[in-house]
């Protein structure tokens, strides 16, 4: 459903089909909204759904108009494709994988090629890099296995979205480091690791996303044949937030905006929140100028004058430059700050506070959004458990989160080694307290304590339950035979599967979450974010199925191999669902920058730990380098003091107007004087607050005069 549309936008929404329009402007212009605008007409105007190309720099991007094309008041015909760039260019290497797989290098050309999700990407380098561990190989830092798999693959993405050789990689590092001389040997195996990784799944006809958007830009973007395929099917383009995008997109997009009937490019100033993953806005302008006209959207339909004097103020006093005007209007009309000195406090306010709007003002709970640099798990239970106490839903959304720091996933793998003897080896208790905690309603961790102490058994290097009414009367008068009954239904549903015929992982997982663990009684009947949680484990099973059932370890089964992998640490791929999928009524607890790429605008936010130097600093990301893997950065300069500073300085500049171009009514700063670990607060984010409001002060008092 199309939101009500403005004269301007409704003029450039029914134009004759043809030309290239550029719609520039802030976040909450109506932009994308006139972009839904014009896909609709274009159809309802008699152009094949089947010729429009919706491009987007991430799929989470794409879901207005993922929702649009599937709208069955469309006239029939075929659907307009809502894609990335690298979503294309895996469909082209799959339609045309035998004209190109052997001069790509692949050694079996005529097999077919597999694709790996970031998760499989993960498993196949912990198998390579692995043993290389073992050697020393990373020995001078500190870092998870998981991380370091990550940001191998992080470097191998960069060359081939920015569009330079892999092996280039440790090289473009090492001359820009400027410290010690120890760091250049990290590099030096952290190439020696992506060189491994691009062999073996050449070896193995193994794509990860660098290879397959390597092969598609190397071997098939230069085809006639391909481009004649792509160009001539999607004839008219439409591609929003094109300042997110990488490189390599833009290259593939100047190339082709010419050649298209129609276009809406869409760019949002101030823009390039995903710098970090490849994102370049100076490249995007270069598409931008393809463009037959430009058009500026100036009038905010999301947040008043007052809201975006505080973002350009707080542009302005952490030093970056500001293209927007200044609006009109104290800042201080917008801002709710509250002070406290300890954390604890500050957090019980905050609670406080969301009720108040909830309950006095009626405001929709999906309308408050709670915000962070991080989200830690202490902080998420702290306020999910405040608002649970005053009956205010809440749900959380922490993408690209190690799987085996989910609780719901590691209680359902710990129930999966209980049910499948033929994996081997048991679970710990501590793993099995903590499953039974989760899978049962009312169990509180003391009585889960007690009730695995007298249940869990291990005999022969297997673990096993044991029937409620063999526990002793003391602990069952303890437990409770309320919650006695419903362990029971739970070890007996175990029981007989595991005395069953074995099903795949993910099967398994569907059943035990469908038949046990939903129902009334048991800890996932009523937490969305757990059952989103499952959902996300059962999709990450079957695509790791998919991937590795013709090369597995010999002697382990699937499921032994993939709980191991979780076990490991393995970083979850992102999963569409956790950002489409929504309750209808319930407060969003998500870090910041994961806000923004949802774009989703709301009336009220609460800013978090505003004093703390997380909103300022990057990531501790010893293997890689986002700013100097990039298409701008000279090969031969050294990176210094100065650019991470103005980097920082940008980078949260950016944030802040983003967040605040994101918000209606109002937002919350409550400041604590100490953080969570104790320690006095004094970020830069705090100290521009600081000066915005004593410069309204200021202003307020010089108008009086």
């Amino acid at each position: 459903m199309i939101a009500k549309l403005s004269d301007h936008q409704r003029d450039l929404i029914e134009r004759p089909v043809g030309g290239r329009l550029l719609l520039a402007g802030p976040a909450g212009t109506g932009k994308t909204t006139t972009a839904l605008g014009r896909l609709r007409h274009l159809v309802d105007s008699g152009v094949p759904a089947g010729s429009l190309l919706v491009v987007v720099p991430q799929r989470t991007l794409g879901l207005p108009y993922e929702e649009a094309v599937r709208d069955t008041s469309l006239p029939p015909g075929g659907r307009a494709t809502v894609s990335t760039v690298g979503g294309v260019a895996r469909r082209m290497v799959s339609l045309f994988w035998p004209m190109v797989s052997e001069e790509a290098g692949f050694a079996w050309p005529n097999r077919a090629p597999t694709f790996l999700t970031l998760e499989t990407s993960q498993y196949y380098m912990a198998r390579l890099v692995g043993p290389l561990l073992d050697q020393g190989y990373f020995e001078t830092i500190t870092i998870g296995r998981n991380r370091l798999y990550g940001q191998v693959l992080d470097n191998l993405k960069k060359a081939a979205v920015v569009r330079f050789p892999h092996t280039e990689i440790g090289e473009r590092l090492k001359a820009a480091w400027s410290g010690e001389e120890t760091q250049n040997r990290i590099y030096d195996e952290a190439q020696d690791c992506a060189s491994r990784f691009r062999v073996y799944c050449l070896a193995h006809n193994l794509l990860d996303f660098s290879l397959q958007l390597e092969v598609f830009l190397r071997h098939l973007w230069t085809r006639p044949e391909c481009r004649r395929h792509l160009m001539g099917r999607y004839r008219h383009l439409i591609i929003d937030n094109i300042e997110e995008d990488t490189p390599a997109s833009h290259g593939v997009l100047g190339e082709w905006l010419p050649q298209c009937e129609s276009a809406f490019v869409i760019s949002d100033d101030d823009g390039g929140y995903r710098t970090f993953l490849g994102a370049d806005p100076e490249t995007a302008s270069d598409v931008a100028d393809l463009c037959d006209e430009r058009v500026d959207f100036t009038e905010s339909f999301v947040s008043p004058p007052e809201l975006r004097s505080v973002g350009a103020g707080l542009a302005r006093y952490l030093g970056a430059a500001v293209a927007e005007i200044v609006p009109e209007g104290d800042p201080r009309e917008r801002l709710v700050v509250e002070s406290f000195r300890y954390y604890p406090e500050m957090l019980d306010w905050v609670a406080a506070e969301i009720t108040r709007l909830v309950r006095d003002e009626a405001t929709p709970a999906t309308e408050i959004a709670i915000l962070a640099p991080f989200l830690p798990d202490s902080l998420r239970f702290s306020l999910r458990s405040r608002l649970a106490a005053r009956g205010v839903p809440v749900r959380s959304h922490r993408p690209s989160r190690a799987l085996k720091d989910e609780p719901a996933a590691r209680c359902l793998l710990t129930l999966g080694w209980l049910a499948h003897d033929s994996w081997g080896g048991a679970p710990s208790r501590y793993d099995v307290t903590y499953a039974l905690m989760q899978a049962i309603e009312g169990l509180d961790l003391v009585r889960a304590h007690l009730l695995t102490k007298e249940v869990y058994q291990v005999s022969g290097g297997t673990g096993a339950l044991a029937p409620f009414d063999q526990v002793g009367r003391l602990v069952q008068q303890r437990v409770t035979f309320v919650l006695g009954e419903r362990y029971e239904r739970l070890r007996s549903w175990v029981d007989e599967y595991a005395s069953g015929t074995e099903v795949e992982l993910d099967f398994f997982l569907s059943r035990l979450f469908g038949e046990v663990l939903s129902q009334a009684g048991f800890g996932f009947h009523s937490e969305y974010d757990a059952g989103q949680v499952v959902a996300n484990l059962i999709e990450s099973v079957r695509k790791f199925r998919w991937v590795t059932e013709a090369d597995r370890i010999e002697g382990k089964s699937l499921g032994r191999e993939y709980a191991e992998m979780v076990r490991a640490g393995v970083i979850a791929a992102q999963y569409i669902g956790g950002w489409r999928l929504q309750p209808e009524d319930a407060v969003l607890l998500a870090p910041a920058y994961t806000f923004l790429m949802a774009n989703r605008p709301v009336d009220y936010q609460f800013w978090l730990d505003v004093g703390s130097r997380g909103w300022w600093e990057r990531l501790h990301q010893p293997l890689t380098h986002p700013y100097v893997l990039s298409h701008h950065w000279p090969r031969d300069r050294l990176w210094t003091d100065g650019d991470e500073e103005e980097t920082r300085r940008n980078a949260v500049a950016g944030l802040t107007l983003g967040l605040v171009r994101r918000c209606r009514r109002r937002i919350y700063l409550p400041l604590s004087e100490l953080g969570e670990q104790g320690f006095e607060q004094k970020g830069p984010l705090l100290r521009a607050v600081q000066r915005l409001l004593r410069q309204a002060q200021a202003d307020t008092e010089a108008s009086r005069v």
